[in-house]
């Protein structure tokens, strides 16, 4: 699916399908953590099941008011106890399937909204 924001000052998802994402034109192949404020960091996972509470502790470090996780094809929820980090700072978090974290962290950005989304892109099999 092909987005384009009117015009942009922040960060954006331009496009996205099954296991990559564009960010500014760029064809991006990992999981990745990108947020409003420009920052794009790797994120060291390729399946949902490699996640550990190291990869929540990591999204905590990064400056925002909500983070969007994007847990791959379908909806998957972290165990309680790996958000511990975000909570302690105060930070939101939200989980949806990676499609829809791409189209929220749009939305949010564009607002001008202080966020990061996290997004696993699961290679095909």
């Amino acid at each position: 699916m092909k987005l384009q924001p009117d015009k942009s000052d922040v960060q954006s998802i331009s496009g996205y399908g099954p296991g990559w994402v564009g960010v500014d034109g760029e064809k991006i192949t990992h999981s990745v953590i990108l947020s409003s404020r420009g920052e794009r960091i790797a994120w060291p996972s390729q399946r949902f099941e490699d996640l550990g509470p190291e990869h929540f502790a990591q999204l905590a470090e990064v400056e925002a008011e909500v983070v969007i996780f994007g847990s791959g094809s379908r909806i998957r929820f972290p165990q309680a106890a790996w958000l511990t980090p975000l909570m302690a700072r105060r930070i939101g978090i939200e989980t949806m399937d990676t499609a829809a974290a791409c189209r929220t962290y749009n939305i949010l950005a564009q607002e001008g909204r202080s966020v990061a989304v996290a997004l696993l892109l699961e290679q095909a099999a």
